[in-house]
């Protein structure tokens, strides 16, 4: 897979070169400080996927985005600023990363390249979220960037999962399950086979019904945790 790196900070492709060293299957064909050369460097090399800039001389990398025609490279957004994200993913780009780029985020953002094996990357991470990660996620037209650790509870809906941070609770198209496998069990805990509560949002605990749990969130939210899931919680907790 040919690539192109878009960026007018020479450090920052020195280093996402350094990074993609490790995932032999993306070749660095080419790279380019501006919207213009890029468009120099897409036509002359046809790269399959773009590392691009948001902040650039003359066009934004968003607004250099926006004016490609089909078909439009796979993009992974590098970027300094996260206030861009929501944009980014309107405009279909794979993936948004954050400077300086965390190289887990990177593995996952290219675990997500469309065709890619996955042992193609045999060293690569499971891809699961720290607190301080944030992610995209949409309703509808609605769209939110939101850090990890803000989310409280996930509870499943049949194969949707409903996430609960602030005021929203937006619902996925991902089950439960599928959700706990990115989720670091650092700061999540499966509490029953509907629900996943952050550690950190526990208000209070106490204890109910045949050995188990109820487990309040800030907020007011209660979740019950049976005899066997609050065994494995009072293990992993204490000291």
């Amino acid at each position: 897979m040919k690539a192109l790196l878009i960026d007018d900070e020479r450090l920052a492709r020195n280093e996402l070169r350094r990074l993609l060293a490790a995932f032999p299957e993306i070749r660095i064909a080419g790279e380019a400080v501006h919207a213009k050369q890029a468009r120099e460097q897409m036509a002359a090399l046809k790269p399959d996927l773009l590392f691009l800039d948001v902040q650039m001389p003359g066009e934004t990398g968003l607004e250099f985005l926006a004016s490609l025609e089909a078909p439009v490279p796979h993009v992974i957004f590098t970027t300094a600023y996260d206030e861009f994200a929501v944009k980014a993913f309107e405009l279909n780009a794979l993936d948004y990363l954050l400077k300086p780029v965390d190289p887990a985020r990177l593995a996952t953002a290219v675990e997500r390249l469309p065709g890619r094996k996955d042992s193609a990357h045999p060293k690569a991470v499971s891809g699961r979220l720290e607190a301080g990660d944030k992610v995209f996620l949409r309703e509808g037209e609605r769209c939110w960037f939101v850090e990890v650790g803000q989310i409280r509870m996930l509870e499943s809906e049949g194969n949707y999962t409903r996430v609960h941070f602030g005021e929203v609770q937006p619902q996925l198209f991902r089950s439960l399950n599928a959700m706990e496998e990115r989720l670091d069990p650092k700061f999540f805990f499966r509490a029953n086979r509907r629900q996943i509560i952050n550690i950190s949002w526990i208000a209070r605990i106490e204890p109910w019904f045949s050995g188990g749990l109820l487990v309040e969130l800030k907020g007011g939210a209660k979740v019950e945790l049976s005899r066997r899931q609050a065994q494995e919680f009072r293990e992993r907790m204490s000291l």
